[in-house]
């Protein structure tokens, strides 16, 4: 029985709308206003959400715009209820990512023909990705073929860890027995100089590989590894990560490619702190943790200053007094510990 959550302030509608639901064999939920349906949609996990617009403590277009940022709620698809019905709402609604809008009084026959159409749509992607996951995992570590099918096997077959932000992964020194993979977050590498400055040498989104030493010496790992966020990662055993390697000679190459793209995104990054101005190493070390960190929605990226300035290669009062610079110039905004850029492409020129 598919799950319905019905987000309606007006209660004759509501429950005129409820029992219509249930009759057509929905299992129906129902909130009173909008603060009360993000709760209900958190807690129940609907198969699709019914929501109007126009309530008291949040509105429909606050309700959206919080579940499509919460990891369990984002793709639930959503339809609008209003008696709003200015085109300008309708397209602020679509435009925040609503599925569908139902102008009130709507009849029975609209109600269960969007309703059915959205979860149609919806079974038959989850149908599609079940196939495309199934075709990729249907090998085993003996038949890997691409560094994707690499990926994957590390997703199913290899034992996940969760860190919090600023959690060590490991230290500079210790030994390195396992190769990682980042499913979710991102992790910084970084060393630590005599003075006890932090450099931060890379970043790892979702999907990167981290943690690669000689496969035939057993040296330390030459640097650290920290969450900057929530981090979530699969590590496999280096002896058998070479294993796997040895059988799969075309994922090799493919790694070969992978890791040389690396280290010239180092190389590059050496070059910019060694002979780019102060605002040029600083305009493109927020270029690449946006660029890392993948946020949509406008949504600002929460970075630490500290791991900014270890990215350039700044002093960090240095690197506050240029991003205040930036602020002044209208390039940035600053809100606490998270940068947004405001002007992308003026950023860019900076030098």
């Amino acid at each position: 029985m598919k799950k319905v959550l019905l987000i309606e302030d007006d209660i004759v509608v509501r429950e005129n709308t409820a029992e219509l639901l249930e009759l057509a064999n929905y299992k129906v939920f129902t909130a009173a206003n909008g603060k009360i349906g993000v709760a209900e949609a958190k807690k129940q996990l609907p198969d699709i959400i019914l929501c109007d617009i126009m309530m008291p403590e949040l509105n429909g277009y606050g309700v959206l715009q919080i579940l499509s940022k919460e990891y369990g709620t984002k793709h639930i698809p959503f339809i609008f209820l209003s008696a709003k019905t200015d085109r300008k709402d309708i397209r602020k609604g679509m435009d925040m990512g609503a599925d569908d809008y139902i102008t009130k009084p709507f009849d029975e026959s609209e109600l269960f023909s969007a309703i059915e159409s959205r979860l149609a749509r919806v079974a038959i992607i989850k149908e599609n990705q079940e196939n495309t996951v199934k075709n990729e995992l249907d090998f085993s570590e003996n038949q890997l073929k691409t560094l994707n099918q690499l990926k994957n096997f590390f997703t199913y077959n290899v034992e996940e860890f969760s860190f919090v932000p600023g959690e060590i992964i490991y230290n500079e020194g210790d030994n390195s027995n396992f190769v990682f993979l980042v499913n979710e977050g991102i992790v910084k590498t970084f060393k630590i100089d005599e003075q006890g400055k932090e450099l931060v040498t890379g970043l790892h989104k979702e999907d990167d590989f981290f943690g690669f030493t000689s496969f035939s010496n057993n040296i330390a790992y030459q640097e650290s590894a920290a969450a900057i966020e929530k981090v979530k990662v699969s590590r496999l055993l280096k002896s058998e990560f070479k294993n796997i390697l040895q059988k799969n000679p075309e994922v090799t190459f493919e790694l070969i490619d992978y890791i040389t793209d690396n280290v010239s995104e180092i190389k590059d990054q050496l070059l910019q702190m060694a002979y780019s101005s102060v605002r040029k190493k600083t305009a493109n070390t927020i270029l690449q943790f946006s660029e890392k960190m993948k946020k949509i929605n406008n949504e600002t990226p929460k970075i630490s200053r500290t791991d900014l300035a270890g990215i350039a290669g700044i002093a960090t009062e240095t690197f506050i007094r240029t991003l205040s610079d930036f602020k002044r110039d209208g390039l940035i905004d600053i809100e606490g510990r998270s940068i947004k850029i405001l002007n992308i492409e003026k950023l860019k020129k900076v030098f």
